[in-house]
């Protein structure tokens, strides 16, 4: 897994890729599909506060591991994790890493959905002690983790901040479960003390808290969902804003750049979403970033104040307020002119960063990058694919039925001429989210069949304006599913594909696009790989609002979205499976807590009723996001082999 140390200047190391992936002689064979389908060989790592230490979760060897390595590479920790979910990795210090994980877990009786997704976070210390779980001593604190407030350091202890659903009286008298919004805590990582520093809201409330660097709460934002109506009050207690807002789009953010403010983050009745520097003495607020596109915000570590952001864009920019900070980000990106270089994270000092690169002959590479030092080193890769087999991928424009422009990542069989091709449409989920033109296992593995892959960023899809995103409001089924068929219009005036040899694939929106492409559309695909999709949108809204204890703010969100009851039967596949003009493939876990493995079993009835061909292939075990390798490989597998049943690529050159 781990890569020979690269002792080059920041300068050189776009020179050092270009050498590395020149050419090589192709294989035979194509790609194994499980290089593709099993989790990634370096999943995610994290560098520790100094940069003296990463914590690395990666397979090596056959074995799924959390690695924990000083700055000569050599392993000071390698624990076995085996299927576990993890979610994320942090550093209390340089002695201990925290593990966030999550599993799902069957309810009982009284609660409103049958099962759930509860996190947990990990603390393992280097030095080989035990390792334990946050709450794990305290009996009035159930259901794990609810939230994750960050670690903070005060005179060389190291604290995590939690939230905990907590029971009502004590173990004389038989503790019970009143409320399920979370209590915040403070937990001390050293010896596990548990220290309540914010009490949990009512029912029906939203409760959110920004925290000092000394681990005081600075600001505790309350929504109310029966009213919309929101306020923000300081850690004395006073008001220092508020407003109504009907849809729940109101977010505390963190500190703001300028001392003494927090952030709230507000998306208006347009879509439009606006950032203000709340004064935590109370005062008025004041918008900043007004013109920048956010994907993403940096805080200091140390002080929690705001010190960047990532810009949305095809590929990743940066934008940080500290001049040094800003050089540094700009060399970063600079050096890898040829990919895409995403910021995964940095230590205190901001001078050894953790980047990963991908793009046209890079299948994810993880650099160490030493500012001080001027090098460079190679820790490792996502997937084990030379740069000659990786599907070259960019991004396309073209223009919808009603004049609408529709960006979308078009990625090529490697070595392929790019005509007359056989075409797998990969619209993703969400629907609010995007594709971008880097490495995807899906789209690569497809592409390496033989398969043109086009993944639209259909209207409704986020990353582009506020009013692109609200143009998809009640169009599923509609436009937003034109937007995906004129993608495969333009390829086909393109000359890149073939228009009698085209499947349509996705996951959760994704797959319900899938099943909308050949129910409520007609003559456009040979066949429709559907991953945890959806079938029936009204049972989805009533599911959601169900497992919501009747949420009024997402009442109001998903009639936005979505439209009203009365407008979902017609935009349902499962109404319309007696019309279905190709094979269609289900694929569904057991336990997906956000898409209900029952819409693809119903779906799978209706087709057999209407005489329609219908596979169900059921993953035991998987959750919405295909978190295990075991099952991630065999629907990668089941879809490949369906598609290259229904629709055979062309033989390799």
């Amino acid at each position: 897994m781990l890569g020979m140390i690269r002792r080059l200047g920041l300068a050189c190391i776009s020179a050092f890729l270009v050498v590395s992936g020149s050419n090589p002689a192709r294989a035979a064979e194509p790609v194994p599909l499980a290089t593709f389908g099993h989790l990634p060989g370096f999943e995610r790592a994290a560098i520790s506060p100094t940069g003296d230490r990463i914590a690395v979760v990666g397979t090596v060897d056959g074995v799924r591991r959390l690695i924990v390595l000083d700055q000569a590479e050599k392993p000071l920790l390698a624990l076995p994790l085996g299927e576990a979910k993890v979610r994320g990795v942090y550093w209390a210090g340089d002695d201990r890493v925290l593990v966030y994980k999550s599993d799902t877990s069957n309810l009982g009786v009284n609660f409103t959905a049958d099962k759930v997704e509860l996190f947990s976070m990990i603390v393992v210390p280097i030095n080989g002690e035990k390792m334990w779980a946050v709450f794990e001593h305290n009996k009035l604190i159930t259901g794990g983790v609810r939230r994750f407030l960050g670690i903070q350091e005060r005179a060389g202890r190291f604290y995590g901040y939690f939230g905990g659903i907590t029971l009502d009286g004590d173990f004389r008298s038989a503790p019970y479960l009143r409320n399920t919004k979370p209590v915040l805590y403070e937990v001390d990582l050293q010896d596990q003390k548990t220290t309540e520093i914010a009490p949990r809201s009512e029912d029906q409330i939203f409760r959110d808290w920004v925290l000092a660097a000394n681990g005081a709460v600075s600001a505790t934002l309350d929504f109310d969902s029966r009213s919309g109506s929101w306020n923000v009050k300081n850690g004395t207690g006073q008001r220092i804003a508020e407003g109504t807002n009907p849809l729940g789009k109101v977010d505390l953010v963190g500190l703001g750049a300028t001392a003494g403010t927090a952030i709230l983050s507000e998306t208006d009745a347009e879509g439009g979403r606006h950032w203000f520097e709340i004064p935590l003495a109370g005062g008025e607020r004041k918008e900043i970033l007004p013109d920048a596109a956010l994907n993403d915000v940096y805080f200091d570590p140390v002080t929690n104040q705001l010190i960047g952001y990532k810009i949305e864009g095809d590929v990743p920019a940066y934008s940080f307020f500290d001049p040094y900070r800003q050089k540094v980000a700009a060399a970063i990106v600079k050096a890898f002119p040829e990919f895409q270089a995403h910021l995964q994270g940095w230590n205190d000092r901001f001078d050894h960063l953790l980047v990963m690169t991908e793009g046209v002959g890079d299948a994810q590479t993880w650099w160490m990058i030493d500012i001080k030092g001027r090098n460079s080193r190679e820790i490792g890769h996502s997937y084990p694919i030379k740069a000659a087999d990786v599907g070259p991928m960019r991004m396309v424009k073209y223009t919808a039925g009603d004049g609408t422009e529709i960006a979308g990542v078009l990625t090529l069989p490697p070595a392929r001429k790019a005509a007359k091709l056989p075409v797998v449409i990969l619209p993703h989920g969400g629907p609010g989210a995007r594709d971008y033109p880097g490495f995807d296992w899906w789209a690569q593995a497809l592409a390496s069949r033989g398969y043109a892959v086009l993944q639209p960023n259909f209207r409704g899809s986020t990353g582009y304006s506020a009013a692109f995103r609200r143009a998809g409001y009640g169009q599923w089924g509609r436009k937003m599913q034109s937007d995906v068929s004129d993608g495969l219009a333009w390829l086909v005036a393109q000359g890149i594909a073939d228009p009698k040899r085209a499947c349509i694939m996705g996951a959760s929106y994704g797959g319900y696009a899938a099943l909308a492409g050949v129910t409520l559309q007609q003559g456009l695909y040979r066949c429709a790989v559907a991953v945890a999709g959806v079938s029936d949108v009204a049972k989805l809204a009533s599911t959601d609002i169900q497992e919501s204890g009747n949420n009024d703010t997402l009442k109001r969100a998903l009639k936005e979205e979505l439209g009203e009851r009365k407008d979902l039967r017609p935009i349902s596949p499962i109404n319309f499976a007696a019309k279905a003009d190709a094979p269609i493939l289900l694929i569904h876990g057991k336990d997906d807590t956000v898409v209900a493995y029952a819409q693809s079993t119903a779906m799978a009835a209706a087709l057999r009723t209407s005489g329609k061909p219908v596979e169900l292939v059921t993953l035991p075990g998987e959750d919405h996001w295909l978190s295990r390798g075991e099952t991630r490989l065999a629907m990668l597998e089941a879809a490949v082999r369906f598609i290259v049943v229904n629709n055979p690529p062309d033989p390799a050159p």
